[in-house]
């Protein structure tokens, strides 16, 4: 499947959308937006007014199914990831959705299935792996300079915020039959993902999940430890209802370690015997545009391959499912 130039629709142009994700369609090359969804049409009117798209829907299936649209960009929540990647692909076109990849890893293999029996590919939005910040410290591993890595630790927590507090209004992100789980499935599946990138998959994994500060029904502790293929070790910590916001990844190694943030920009800090070195990143305007930029590359064949795609995606899918083991 190769095109010369890819048009995309939107289908759900909600906040992500505004800045991380929607201009970037616009900006890389041979690529643009020519539709987009939202079931409040006049809410996808002014989005398409603002970002200077051609056409609006408020039916999925009327953007799906529009010859002047190559490929869909699933950006709602993930309860209707399954849904509308299946649709998408039977329209034959490529999928790009949002993370998490669905509700579980069930679901995920069902998406797979009908990408592979359409012969379109599926990308999953887990951006950070064409980020130069991740890249920077995926070559630090790969040129040995803390040599064999032994494990990697994860420690991420922060404040509940207010609007977690109100039972009658939660937040989507907090609904599991909507998001699969809580802010854990919403947030550490950047931070899992980005570790099987670094590290490569993770193939045992048990943990213990509860919910302690009872604002909802989502966990919001989860601990668990895992195994990756490679033989390295690893642990997480992950509490969203502590009283201050930690975010701190830990690589290390049999000649140094290699710390770092998922969603802040400190510097990456290599320490080493001889000392330590670090990198800063600006984070880039629109933080999905390097991973869209390997996508249109793919999808226009003219170099390179998107580091992901619906098998990664869904590796961590299931290693969240076996730390919450509900």
């Amino acid at each position: 499947m190769k095109f010369e130039k890819v048009r995309w629709g939107i289908i759900g142009c909600g906040d992500v959308t505004e800045v991380k994700s929607g201009p970037a369609f616009q900006k890389v090359e041979n690529s643009e937006l020519v539709a987009v969804m939202r079931r409040t049409g006049e809410l996808a009117k002014d989005y398409a007014k603002r970002h200077n798209v051609p056409k609006w829907y408020d039916d999925a299936d009327a953007l799906i199914n529009d010859p002047d649209v190559d490929a869909v960009y699933i950006a709602t929540p993930p309860g209707s990831h399954k849904e509308y990647t299946i649709k998408v692909a039977k329209a034959g076109k490529p999928v790009y959705v949002e993370k998490p990849m669905a509700l579980n890893f069930v679901e995920c293999n069902e998406m797979i299935a009908a990408c592979k029996e359409a012969r379109v590919p599926l990308y999953v939005a887990y951006y950070r792996r064409a980020q130069p910040r991740f890249v920077k410290i995926k070559d630090l591993l790969e040129s040995k300079v803390i040599g064999d890595v032994r494990f990697v630790s994860t420690t991420q927590y922060q404040k509940a915020s207010e609007d977690v507090k109100d039972s009658k209004s939660l937040p989507w992100r907090l609904q599991p039959e909507v998001s699969g789980g809580g802010l854990f499935f919403d947030l550490a599946s950047h931070t899992l993902d980005i570790l099987d990138f670094l590290l490569g998959p993770i193939k045992e994994a048990q943990g213990f999940a509860s919910n302690q500060a009872g604002y909802y029904r989502a966990e919001d502790i989860v601990t668990g430890t895992y195994r990756f293929e490679s033989g390295i070790h690893g642990v997480g910590k992950w509490c969203f209802s502590a009283f201050e916001n930690v975010d701190v990844n830990e690589i290390v190694g049999s000649k140094g370690k290699i710390t770092f943030s998922t969603f802040g920009d400190e510097p990456i800090v290599l320490t080493t015997t001889s000392g330590k070195e670090q990198w800063s990143f600006e984070r880039p305007q629109h933080v999905h545009q390097p991973l869209a930029e390997t996508i249109m590359a793919e999808l226009t064949g003219n170099y390179g391959q998107c580091p992901s795609n619906g098998v990664n995606g869904a590796r961590t899918n299931w290693v969240m499912g076996e730390l919450v083991k509900r």
